[in-house]
Parts: structure tokens; sequence; C-alpha cells
């Protein structure tokens, strides 16, 4: 039986998840739903992408996965089904599907034309979203309840570049996850291309460096009969998503990276690659 998940901006307090969870068992008693996410900052596509994107994949093919993010209803903005690797994606055309997908192309692409004609809506996501998620989930084709397009909306997901003439990749921070850790948009692949064996190289960002990046975070600890003396020290992984992320080792929301390192999103990281390593700052 196809699984609905459910990714939203709405927060836990108000009303509005439990709105939702109603409308489709309303819709289909027997519907397995799963929260993937509801603490999504308002609008912050860029968060709900990295969230979706990789989070969908560990669930079976076939799921219906229903993303409410800077979804409130406007007359301009479509609702789209997309169908990629496997699962079904429905959200608004603002912008998020191409932010998840940025890598992967679609198999198809559809506006959800049910109740498209309405003058008011009660809510985008319980008159739209819903009624097309409990249709997929129930074995339901997207033809039904859509027409297919080629042309959502595009928004440029930031991407890693690396200057030839300084011989360094330049990054930015494009997440920050519930223990304070930077996510930047330079990925273990990307890095990888670009250093060879006989050179080094240092992580830098404000005014500080780091000159090893691991592969995950419990590798920095040498000697864990002193595991505390480790505690609240910098260290630079290549994350879950295969992601440069830098953290604080046992960190928080409240002492970790973004608080110690001060580094907000969108703001830049470097690696910097050296014939022979320098002298660390």
């Amino acid at each position: 039986m196809p699984i609905i998940t459910l990714t939203s901006d709405f927060g836990l307090t108000d009303y509005r998840v439990a709105a939702i969870k109603g409308s489709i068992f309303s819709g289909k008693p027997d519907a397995q739903i799963v929260d993937i996410s509801h603490e999504i900052e308002a609008y912050n596509l860029m968060q709900a992408a990295y969230t979706v994107r990789n989070a969908y994949s560990y669930f079976p093919k076939g799921t219906v996965h229903l993303i409410s993010v800077d979804s409130f209803y406007r007359k301009e903005v479509r609702n789209l089904v997309y169908y990629a690797d496997g699962h079904y994606f429905i959200a608004a055309d603002n912008g998020i599907m191409n932010l998840i997908f940025f890598d992967i192309h679609p198999e198809s692409i559809y506006e959800i034309t049910l109740n498209r004609f309405e003058e008011e809506l009660r809510s985008v996501v319980t008159s739209i979203f819903v009624p097309a998620a409990v249709h997929l989930a129930q074995g339901g084709v997207p033809e039904i309840i859509g027409r297919k397009i080629d042309d959502p909306k595009v928004v440029t997901f930031p991407r890693a570049i690396h200057s030839r003439a300084e011989n360094m990749i330049i990054g930015e921070v494009m997440y920050i996850d519930n223990f304070g850790n930077l996510v930047s948009n330079i990925s273990k692949k990307f890095f990888s291309k670009y250093q060879v064996n006989s050179y080094d190289f240092v992580v830098k960002f404000r005014n500080l460096s780091v000159s090893a990046v691991y592969s995950h975070h419990t590798e920095f600890v040498k000697d864990w009969t002193h595991e505390r003396d480790y505690h609240g020290k910098p260290v630079a992984v290549f994350n879950e998503a295969g992601l440069l992320e830098l953290s604080i080792f046992k960190g928080n929301k409240n002492n970790g990276a973004k608080t110690l390192f001060g580094l907000n999103v969108g703001e830049k990281i470097y690696i910097e690659f050296f014939n022979t390593l320098p002298q660390r700052l």
C-alpha cells in the first residue's frame, strides 16, 4: 500500500497538519502517513528541498510525497505532480521541485487541474494536494487529475565553482541542521575532481581553517578513552548526502558550528589546494 509523506512549513502549534491528515483519512481511511518534517522555516524552499531530497529515496517506489512550503493560494501559481525516480511529488510550482531534482530529469510533470476553477478554496493543500495524493496512493494515474507540462518554474540551485587561477573551490553554506552543523554545496565528487593526490588543501571560512575532511563525525576522535577532550572541537566531514559539512563535535543548535563560527546560509566556504601544505592559521 503506497505511503503518503508530508513536509511543510506549518509547524506543529496550529491546526494545519492535523487538518491535512484528517483530509487524507477522509478520502483514504487506510492511508499510511509519514511525517518527514513540519519544522521547515516559513517559505524556505532550499531547506525543504534539502530535507526532501535526502529523505525520499529511503521510501519504497510509488510513495507519494506531499510538500507544502510556500504553497498558500495564488491564482497565478500552478500546482504540480512530479514523477521522478519512481516517486510522486506534489507541490506548488514555486521552484522547489527544480531544487530537489537539480541533477535528475523527471519522467513526467503534470499541472493539477483538480479543483483549479473553484473561486474560493479552503486550502490549496486540503482542496488540491490531498485529493491528488489520495488519487495517486489509490493507484490512479496523474493524467486523470492533471495535464502534462514541460515548463515548470526554475529556481537556480547554487553550485560550487572551481577557480583555476587560484586553484580553489568556492562554495557556500546552503543548510543549517538541528545540531547547528553548516552544510555546504561542495560535494565530495566535486572535491575529488580537483584534489590531486600530491596536493594538500585547507578549508577556509571567515578567518578560520581546517586541514582535514573526514568521512564521518566519529572518525575525528582518535582516542575514545579521552573522548571528552574532543568536545567543542571543529571538524569537517562529507556527510551522508555527500556534501562538505562544518560542525562542532558534540555541538548542538545553541553551541554548534553556526553559533561558534558565526556563519549563516549563503556565506562562502573555500577549499584551497597547495603543492605543499602552508603554515596553518
